[in-house]
């Protein structure tokens, strides 16, 4: 049985959990930040974890994480 590629692009946007999930970073945090609040700003620096929904695309993208 080969070994299966893994998705470069995806591998640089999403990292294992100790639980088995994916942790991800948060969009729009990258620029026009002057009219976002600090609150928002300030949330969107928090990681958080990809849905359930996403899992099982991304587990295929991703076959070793």
């Amino acid at each position: 049985m080969p070994k299966i590629k893994t998705n470069r692009a995806a591998a640089k946007r999403f990292r294992g959990s100790g639980g088995g999930g994916i942790k991800r970073n948060k969009a729009n945090a990258s620029h026009i930040l002057t009219s976002k609040s600090t609150k928002r700003k300030r949330g969107l620096r928090q990681g958080a974890m990809v849905d359930h929904a996403n899992l099982k695309g991304l587990r295929r993208l991703l076959p070793y994480i």
